[in-house]
């Protein structure tokens, strides 16, 4: 690798001392050039006119314009420009407008174990990005392709249905641990902890058919 081609990088948060925290990341990786900050939206977009950073790192949730808007604006003045999004939020909605408005990436920002550089990197390299806790969620929306087997889609349905671990068991012929052990398996896959939960998720998502 070309160490002189340094991938050029705007930060941009309202928060001062998230920007400090962000660029420190980044000047400890050897071939990342941190050119820029911006504050709000606004002047990421000008700073990015300016600067022509290879990546910009953007928050999601700005004053004056948000992280969307200034993404759109600032692919709209050079398209070749890597947009990685940090957000609080894993909704689904939120990635979706991130991906419509031509992110590359979308990292959750309260991520303890936080890799900015390799993800820098990712998308510097024309790579998208998501963060596998966002994903899970931005797969499942509304399609079948949930990342649970066909057997685990199967036990959602009958968990759905209020029956119990033994009640499936018999239903689908296997033993309750067995079906123990797909719940847990279920409720891991979706990051959800309470069957209640488990269930609204399951019937928003359209994984499961309601009478």
């Amino acid at each position: 690798m070309n160490m002189t081609k340094k991938i050029t990088v705007l930060l941009v948060d309202d928060h001062g001392l998230v920007r400090r925290g962000f660029r420190r990341m980044l000047e400890d990786e050897p071939d990342i050039d941190v050119v820029g900050e911006a504050g709000d939206g606004g002047e990421a977009v000008k700073l990015a006119r300016e600067l022509k950073p290879r990546v910009v790192v953007m928050d999601c949730a700005l004053p004056t314009m948000n992280g969307l808007d200034a993404t759109r604006q600032i692919l709209a003045d050079s398209p070749e420009t890597a947009v990685l999004m940090l957000s609080m939020h894993s909704e689904n909605t939120w990635v979706r407008q991130a991906i419509d408005a031509g992110a590359k990436g979308y990292v959750l920002k309260n991520a303890m174990n936080l890799e900015l550089g390799p993800a820098v990197r990712r998308v510097a390299s024309g790579e998208t990005i998501f963060d596998p806790r966002v994903e899970q969620e931005s797969v499942l929306k509304g399609e079948r392709s949930s990342g649970l087997t066909p057997r685990e889609l199967e036990v959602l349905q009958l968990i759905v249905d209020g029956k119990s671990n033994k009640e499936i068991a018999t239903a689908l012929d296997l033993s309750a641990n067995t079906i123990a052990v797909h719940r847990a398996n279920i409720m891991n896959a979706l990051g959800i902890h309470k069957t209640a939960e488990l269930v609204v998720y399951a019937i928003r998502s359209g994984l499961v058919s309601v009478p």
